[in-house]
């Protein structure tokens, strides 16, 4: 049956189309919005190289499962956190990250935030973050990124 028509336009393939040879990431969301998580999980595993493996919806929870996943080593490829969270902010996981880097944890935290202003980009930037996208205009953006990363 093939992709779909809005897929090949924006040059997007499912995941079952792509060569087989990428590896999944290991995936870990920050986001407090049942919709909104369920929808970035759909999206992703569906046109990306993606397996989540974890989310939490506080800042606090993040840090305490990632802390758990990077110890146990290999748990985490990519850490997609959004800034605003239910409790705390994404940016206190993004220093959590960079302490737990110190400690030779390969981790690539990106920031999907619907607050993507020059000023939280680049303190995102400053703070580790790889990338930040814009949620309501740079999901195929991410998704990009997912599919280069996966396959580097």
């Amino acid at each position: 049956m093939g992709a779909p028509p809005k897929l090949l336009a924006a040059g997007l393939r499912p995941v079952c189309e792509q060569a087989p040879l990428m590896s999944k990431l290991k995936t870990f969301l920050v986001e407090d919005s049942p919709v909104i998580r369920a929808n970035l999980v759909a999206a992703l595993e569906d046109l990306a190289p993606v397996e989540v493996v974890g989310y939490a919806e506080s800042a606090s929870d993040a840090c305490d499962q990632l802390g758990t996943l990077i110890a146990e080593g290999g748990g985490c490829d990519l850490v997609i956190i959004d800034i605003f969270l239910k409790g705390g902010s994404g940016l206190d996981v993004l220093r959590n990250l960079r302490s737990l880097g110190e400690q030779d944890a390969p981790v690539r935290p990106v920031v999907l935030t619907n607050y993507a202003t020059p000023e939280i980009r680049a303190e995102c930037l400053q703070l580790g973050a790889a990338k930040v996208f814009d949620k309501s205009r740079d999901i195929d953006a991410l998704v990009s990124y997912c599919n280069d990363i996966a396959e580097a």
